[in-house]
């Protein structure tokens, strides 16, 4: 039963940011503006004692090996067996100020797509960091409150440089 909940999660809220024909985010931003206000949105916050350059830098470097992979996942249930193929696509935009990590997921089979597919698929998580006096980060990530655990998880980690592992994008 969990796995085939596990199958829904990316429909429903792709479903969920819609809303009622309303268009899908389009860019970094206007996902940022939407989670707050949708169903199983949610912002957190946290600060980290590591300075801004090196978090930076070590998203540069961790998210295109760890998040440019494709998950296909195929459950057999009751209605017969149904495959998830899922493209993720990771985007690093470093500057003075902030540094910004987006992860979209492009659906290429098992998944009905609701609304205009942004180029690189859906946004399905953007993690920004802000630099803070003595040598300390602050991170604010935007996404759902369930689904993208491990993710959320490598790029805390990351961030932190406490675990510079890969997370298993099969256990979304």
């Amino acid at each position: 039963m969990k796995k085939n909940i596990a199958f829904l999660i990316p429909f429903l809220i792709a479903l969920l940011l819609a809303g009622c024909g309303t268009q899908q985010p389009q860019n970094a931003e206007e996902f940022r503006q939407a989670i707050p206000g949708a169903f199983m949105g949610k912002v957190e916050t946290v600060e980290i004692n590591r300075s801004f350059r090196d978090v930076a830098a070590t998203w540069q470097k961790r998210a295109p090996e760890c998040l440019n992979v494709t998950v296909r996942s195929t459950d057999t249930g009751s209605a017969g067996a149904h495959t998830v193929v899922a493209v993720y696509k990771p985007t690093v935009i470093a500057g003075k100020e902030r540094a910004e990590l987006h992860v979209q997921v492009d659906y290429k089979a098992g998944v009905l797509n609701v609304g205009t597919v942004p180029p690189g698929g859906y946004y399905r998580l953007v993690a920004d960091a802000y630099p803070l006096e003595g040598s300390r980060t602050r991170l604010q990530w935007y996404g759902p409150s369930r689904g993208m655990d491990v993710v959320v998880k490598a790029i805390k980690s990351w961030a932190s440089g406490e675990n510079l592992g890969c997370p298993d994008l099969t256990k979304q």
